[in-house]
């Protein structure tokens, strides 16, 4: 199995649990002894530092005012055990400016040199994974690479379906190519989220003759708020929750080579 190097996380849309996926993700891969890097796209509205309780001594602001190189911003994110040794997994952040709407108005040339930039670290990692924007500015989509793969995230909710549509169809004509994969979260139960999954999937087979792959089902777990609110991993704070289990079982099957976005001819494919 070939995993993907470059990892996007999409929504299109607020609210839906992108950030903590994003989290959860280099979390679950990094426990597999892999080198993880997470960078916060997010320009308007960055918030991993703080979903981590990190408070990094330069950030992507300090890379675009020129204080800092990329590689000078990353921050290493450790939890040390109960007993003051480290047992448990580490991965590095990129955060972005939070708290501010600084780097919100960046140009889609400035965020293309971003992404170089990024691309060029990424050889040091096993993966890179990027939180992006909710939003689908084309500074945003400038971040989705030629041959990383993208992660859409929806909800059962409508204006999740409408604006993850929007987003596959921008990327889609972007890149015709590009590796797009839906993720189901927040799901009451299993039924729901295939109705979910199947809403978005007809409208993307129906007007852009293309079926993005599931690429898994994140049941709805309150636990997922306690680790947000006390601003750690969820598989550190709740390694048996229904939604860590989840998430495990989609970074170990992200397999790069059988998840590829078919044509509405073909079968869809599930990682």
């Amino acid at each position: 199995m070939t995993m993907p190097h470059l990892i996007q996380i999409a929504s299109g849309k607020g609210g839906v649990g992108k950030t903590w996926f994003s989290i959860t993700l280099a979390d679950a891969l990094a426990s597999e002894a892999r080198k993880v890097l997470l960078f916060d796209g997010d320009f308007g509205l960055a918030n991993v530092d703080v979903q981590l309780g990190l408070s990094p001594r330069h950030d992507l602001g300090s890379v675009i005012a020129g204080r800092a190189s990329l590689e000078e911003a990353i921050t290493t994110f450790r939890l040390p055990s109960l007993g003051g040794t480290f047992t448990g997994s580490r991965f590095d952040i990129l955060a972005g400016k939070s708290g501010s709407g600084a780097l919100a108005g960046l140009s889609a040339k400035e965020t293309s040199h971003i992404a170089l930039g990024l691309t060029k670290l990424s050889d040091r990692y096993a993966h890179v994974i990027c939180d992006l924007a909710s939003n689908l500015d084309p500074a945003t989509l400038s971040l989705c690479t030629a041959g990383s793969t993208t992660l859409v995230i929806v909800t059962d909710e409508p204006t999740s379906l409408t604006d993850a549509y929007a987003f596959i169809k921008l990327l889609s004509f972007q890149d015709p190519a590009a590796d797009i994969r839906i993720v189901v979260n927040m799901a009451k139960d299993t039924a729901q989220a295939h109705r979910t999954f199947n809403a978005l999937t007809n409208a993307t087979r129906n007007f852009l003759d293309m079926n993005p792959p599931l690429a898994g089902i994140i049941p709805q777990d309150d636990l997922v708020r306690d680790a947000i609110r006390h601003q750690v991993p969820l598989l550190f704070r709740h390694p048996q929750s229904k939604a860590g289990i989840a998430l495990r079982g989609i970074a170990k099957n992200l397999d790069f080579s059988s998840a590829r976005m078919v044509k509405k001819t073909g079968a869809t494919a599930v990682a």
